[in-house]
């Protein structure tokens, strides 16, 4: 094979590698109702939404929030230590406010951050969530309830 065939090759190849990566291209929403929440937080918002897009997914938005917290923060950590308890791993978030999380078998991700960490990735164009998301979200953040931004999606495998 010449040199140039064999490039060729290795870039179809790379490219065939890499368009397996990053988030679900499930065209139906994950199933919400078994999303381990630790005790005391309560889904107060949910949309279900679908993007056919470039980048397309389908996945379940909520805003939990969890009065007996102190903080959003508080309740943040509090879910995370919950999930890591319940065999989930860490994975990267999309921007830096959010942290994820993929269940055992990797069958889901959940992406989640403070109220105050999703409003402001929304504000500068770094997400797009619902509009009764947001509005929730922001909701919470000027009653000064304790509350998180999350979304599950089918994991990558």
């Amino acid at each position: 094979m010449n040199a140039a065939r064999v490039r060729l090759v290795a870039a179809a190849a790379l490219i065939a590698a890499l368009s397996g990566c990053g988030h679900s291209a499930s065209k139906h929403p994950p199933d919400a109702s078994g999303l381990p929440l630790v005790n005391g937080a309560k889904v107060i918002t949910r949309v279900q939404r679908c993007d056919k897009g470039a980048n397309a997914y389908c996945a379940v938005q909520m805003v939990v929030v969890g009065s007996h917290f102190r903080t959003s923060i508080d309740l943040l950590k509090s879910e995370q230590d919950h999930l890591l308890k319940l065999g989930w791993s860490l994975v990267n978030g999309d921007t830096g406010s959010e942290r994820a999380a993929e269940s055992p078998g990797h069958k889901l991700r959940l992406t989640y951050a403070t109220a105050y960490g999703d409003l402001t990735g929304i504000d500068l164009g770094w997400i797009k969530r619902a509009h009764p998301i947001a509005l929730a979200l922001s909701h919470t953040l000027f009653n000064q309830t304790s509350a998180m931004s999350m979304m599950l999606e089918v994991g990558p495998s």
